[in-house]
């Protein structure tokens, strides 16, 4: 069965974006862009919410014409060409768009883990991410911390329906700053 990964972004006081939704402090260096590499070479789906969606929709399609960043000039391809799934009650769909799933969530999401293929990457979108939890559907967490205090905005687990129970199974600092944590569901306590 495939596997759910979700790979996202946290400040140190645990937001994946700041106040009025703020992205412009994470620190994608070498390293960083390396890791996330690895995450792609094994995923064939891309999976995300609707907030989400449209923020990679706005940006990914034409991403080199307006950043020279060596990640974007890797990662934009792989983005174009990958089928991508969006999770969403009111979005029709787009170009870009491969399935839109607006219903039955959890039975929607395990057959898509059950199909045949590479792993699922679900970026960012603590919504999604906190739905599909609750269902037991992320199969690992990919949390890259980085060396900032937002002082608010959204949770990196947005609305938990309860204890959540991780062992971190890998770590390590990637460009002398970012601290990378691979978890995974941990047998009941």
């Amino acid at each position: 069965m495939r596997k759910i990964i979700y790979w996202v972004h946290s400040s140190v006081d645990g937001f994946i974006d700041g106040p009025g939704g703020a992205f412009d402090w994470p620190r994608m260096g070498a390293g960083l862009s390396a890791y996330s590499e690895g995450l792609n070479a094994h995923v064939d789906t891309l999976l995300y919410g609707r907030p989400v969606w449209q923020m990679m929709a706005g940006f990914w399609p034409k991403a080199e014409e307006v950043s020279d960043h060596p990640h974007t000039a890797k990662f934009a391809p792989f983005w174009r060409a990958t089928p991508k799934v969006v999770c969403s009650r009111t979005f029709e769909g787009d170009e870009w768009t491969s399935r839109v799933i607006r219903d039955d969530l959890p039975g929607q999401i395990g057959a898509l883990k059950a199909e045949p293929g590479g792993d699922i990457l679900l970026t960012g979108g603590s919504g999604l991410a906190a739905a599909l939890t609750a269902h037991g559907l992320i199969d690992e967490y990919h949390i890259a911390v980085h060396p900032v205090v937002l002082g608010g905005g959204r949770p990196l687990f947005a609305e938990p329906k309860g204890r959540l129970n991780l062992v971190a199974d890998r770590s390590q600092v990637v460009d002398e700053q970012v601290v990378v944590t691979r978890y995974r569901l941990a047998a009941e306590i």
